[in-house]
């Protein structure tokens, strides 16, 4: 099995629940074998299937794959978090996380799994004023309670996802089982330098989503076309220099800085492209270049997107 994150993964966000069988299968045959999957993303059943059919085919193994998914908000009470875990495995097919995230940093009244599954953010739907409920829950109780699911073996290792240095110190200084990875939305318009200095300083991994920023977002109207870092004239010169697509130059930045990264694509062309990012490496000056074009730019914001989409305003990020 994995001793350590594989450098490049598929990320599930977005991928259609129709879809999401056919499209795991692929990525495993293409030669992902670290799939990030949430409760969120309401589609891990159907990943699931995909496993298990690639498992089936022979095509691997179950310990040849590190699946990664993540608590979802409504679940952060210590005596859910246990039920939130369970409905993921049971939905994946599996027995245990190679990694277990918190996936916000933000607690939501439990919502019950027959009630609405996924929860989602918005309490009541019907409401004449749909809002986010929040909890009284802190996140030192939402940990001691994902410790918990390593000792029962439902998880190899936990971490957290959208923290910032703030929180990250506050964690560090109660965890009896620390951290292994952060995971955080990183690319060359959001570097965060600071951020993912900390993190190794403290001896976790890091993982990029978002690798290729605006992509992810402009179906959501929360990004426009012309946002995209691929048309940036330091990424079109290295893609000419070493043969390879915009979007292969701004993968191998983000994983020649040592953060892992999620890509998602349902082309298994782009799949294969994703994944060939080994052959070359980029120079000192062209990854100097690239991290130069850092705007602070932040597109999975819920100080935005939560108050517009949501009806409650909950900014976790100053």
């Amino acid at each position: 099995m994995p001793d350590s994150i594989p450098a490049i993964g598929f990320g599930f966000w977005k991928v259609a629940r129709e879809k999401a069988a056919d499209i795991a299968y692929e990525a495993i045959a293409a030669g992902y074998r670290h799939l990030d999957c949430a409760a969120d993303y309401g589609n891990e059943a159907e990943v699931g299937e995909g496993i298990a059919r690639a498992i089936a085919d022979g095509l691997v193994t179950r310990e040849d794959l590190w699946i990664t998914s993540k608590l979802w908000n409504t679940f952060h009470a210590p005596e859910h978090v246990e039920e939130g875990c369970r409905k993921s495995l049971a939905d994946l097919g599996l027995d245990y996380l190679d990694l277990y995230l918190v996936h916000f940093p933000i607690a939501l009244e439990y919502l019950p799994i027959d009630a609405r599954y996924p929860p989602e953010w918005i309490h009541d739907p019907s409401a004449s004023n749909p809002s986010m409920k929040r909890a009284r829950v802190p996140l030192h109780r939402t940990w001691g309670a994902m410790e918990e699911l390593v000792g029962k073996g439902l998880v190899r290792r936990i971490g957290v996802c959208n923290y910032n240095s703030g929180l990250l110190h506050d964690l560090m200084s109660y965890a009896q089982i620390g951290p292994y990875a952060l995971q955080i939305e990183a690319h060359p318009y959001l570097v965060q330098p600071k951020l993912i200095r900390l993190a190794r300083d403290y001896g976790l991994e890091v993982t990029a989503f978002s690798p290729l920023g605006a992509l992810s977002y402009v179906e959501l109207d929360m990004a426009g076309k012309s946002d995209s870092v691929l048309t940036e004239p330091v990424v079109q010169q290295a893609a000419s220099a070493h043969g390879k697509s915009p979007a292969q130059i701004v993968l191998r930045w983000g994983v020649q800085r040592g953060t892992s990264i999620i890509p998602k694509t349902s082309k298994p062309e782009r799949m294969r492209e994703n994944l060939d990012l080994f052959d070359f490496e980029l120079s000192a000056d062209e990854m100097d270049a690239i991290s130069a074009l850092d705007q602070g730019r932040r597109f999975n914001d819920p100080g935005v997107f939560t108050e517009a989409a949501f009806g409650t305003f909950h900014p976790i990020y100053d």
